[in-house]
């Protein structure tokens, strides 16, 4: 029986081998938004993985849009030089499909990276003046950020757009915008977030305006042959929050814009919300932004095993999958997935003396099939 996540999926020009992705990790590693030796390493072992698509980490489009000092970032000749590197030894070593995740965090910027505390930096440690749609900080704990004028919003569609064309330079096959986990964008799209009075305000139409004339100027930029897509945020899970309704109106409003497809993601427009963590407690917002704006989907959060990575995809709940802590807990996950689906997938020549028709310890159900 064949495999629906071993299938390909064809978007725009692009025909990723399977339907298994690799989500854009933070690596908090970059030195001045460059990438270093970690970036290889991280990402290299990632291409090899056999999953179809491979996406580089939350990358900012300006300095002022980094999370943390740390932050990857795709504004500057260096940063361009750096990625370059990092993607060309991908390219040589993997067929896989490479993207990358553009991004401002917005309120959420000027902090220690996760493994200090997180939380905000002090004046000492180089702490910078946050951007946002509005001057409401994300609790108690976090600065009030500086309200965006006209003419920093007219700047930031710019360094998007700037960003985009760094990213035709070095070739990767997708980009991917930005617009959930309570970022820039995202704080944009919120009402929990966005008390602004102008026409970036207010009605939902009005909310969307900013990351519609982003995605806009970002098409612009992105070969018409190439896939471009969004992050989005399904659920704020928080009273007067976005809602998966607001998920279908603003998938909508980007495919009319040009974008190919959506992740479905939620929450983090607050430190604490009411959101309850289960496997796959996201795949049926991905479901119904699929069927109600008819747009490709990506689904994400706790989805673990093959078994049910394959059922989203074979039931149509998304056309493809994304996974972030299971690469990181097992970087072969996509070749386990292969053996217990059935399905084949291309190891690196290196590796194929691991393949399950040449070594017995591939996997215990292999060996017992063979010994039978």
């Amino acid at each position: 029986m064949t495999s629906a996540l071993f299938s390909p999926l064809s978007l725009r020009g692009l025909t990723l081998a399977n339907r298994v992705a690799v989500s854009p990790m933070c690596q908090y590693s970059a030195v001045e938004g460059s990438a270093t030796d970690w970036h290889l390493a991280h990402l290299l072992q990632l291409a090899v993985s056999g999953a179809g698509l491979v996406m580089i980490e939350a990358t900012a489009v300006s300095a002022d849009g980094r999370i943390t000092p740390q932050d990857l970032g795709l504004y500057c000749d260096r940063n361009e030089e750096a990625l370059a590197r990092v993607i060309d030894a991908c390219r040589r070593f993997s067929g896989a499909a490479i993207g990358i995740q553009l991004a401002h965090s917005g309120r959420k910027g000027s902090a220690r990276v996760p493994w200090e505390g997180g939380g905000p930096l002090g004046a000492d440690a180089g702490a910078w003046t946050t951007l946002a749609p509005s001057p409401i900080p994300r609790d108690a704990t976090w600065p009030a950020p500086q309200e965006m004028t006209l003419a920093q919003i007219d700047a930031l569609t710019k360094d998007f757009a700037a960003s985009a064309r760094r990213a035709r330079r070095l070739g990767v096959d997708v980009v991917e915008m930005h617009v959930g986990h309570g970022y820039l964008l995202h704080e944009f799209l919120s009402p929990i977030s966005n008390g602004r009075g102008d026409r970036y305000g207010g009605s939902l139409a009005n909310r969307m305006r900013l990351p519609c004339e982003i995605a806009r100027a970002m098409r612009e930029e992105w070969p018409q042959d190439k896939p471009l897509g969004a992050r989005i945020t399904g659920c704020d899970w928080l009273p007067g929050g976005l809602a998966v309704e607001d998920a279908v109106a603003f998938a909508t409003a980007l495919k009319a814009v040009g974008l190919d497809y959506v992740c479905v993601t939620s929450g983090g427009i607050l430190p604490k919300t009411q959101l309850v963590f289960s496997p796959g407690y996201q795949v049926p917002l991905a479901a119904r932004v699929k069927r109600e704006a008819g747009i490709a989907t990506q689904a994400v959060g706790l989805i673990t095993a093959p078994a049910q990575a394959e059922e989203i995809v074979k039931t149509g709940q998304a056309d493809f999958v994304a996974l972030a802590r299971a690469f990181i807990d097992d970087p072969r996950w996509v070749w386990r997935a292969a053996r217990e689906l059935g399905a084949s997938v291309d190891y690196p020549p290196q590796y194929r003396t691991a393949r399950a028709e040449v070594w017995p310890g591939a996997s215990t159900a292999a060996y017992a099939q063979r010994m039978n």
